[in-house]
């Protein structure tokens, strides 16, 4: 058992690791879920993304379950950085006046994610869609160049 107060060591000083570190033990030290004070990840949202390429494209598929087209921001910086922004908001607070929560697990907050693309991508035209909770993100690709031949006349 460790006797050196957990305060001490520099990765329990970052929320997030305090709550991941303690939930193994939870079930061990009898911890009350919900006793008010404790927070489970409350406002760390990070959307999940998968990224494929063809010969043609390279696709984005991002889950933004709960979040608005409107509140999502897609942007190609220098030519091949793509950061997806936005942000998941909470209900409205008058919607949950008559709520005393027990439990909170969702994550809200804002969040971006960037991803260094290939030279050979023709970032001007990218094309976007939202559906059912999933940004689907196509970046063609552009023609490769072809190899020129000239002919050099003798002197």
């Amino acid at each position: 058992m460790c006797r050196v107060p957990c305060s001490q060591f520099p990765v329990t000083s970052y929320p997030m690791y305090r709550t991941t570190l303690r939930r193994p033990t939870m079930s061990i030290i009898k911890v009350d879920p919900f006793r008010s004070g404790i927070r489970f990840g409350v406002g760390d949202f990070t959307p999940r993304v998968d990224i494929a390429e063809t010969e043609t494209s390279i696709t984005v598929h991002a889950e933004l379950p709960g979040i608005d087209k409107k509140d999502v921001k897609i942007t190609v910086n220098n030519g091949n950085i793509l950061t997806i922004s936005g942000e998941k908001k909470r209900e409205s607070r008058s919607e949950n006046l008559d709520k005393n929560y027990m439990r909170i697990e969702r994550s809200y907050g804002s969040f971006a994610r960037s991803f260094t693309l290939p030279d050979s991508v023709a970032a001007e035209n990218i094309n976007a869609a939202f559906e059912n909770g999933v940004l689907n993100i196509t970046i063609p690709k552009k023609e490769p160049a072809k190899p020129k031949e000239l002919e050099v006349t003798i002197q």
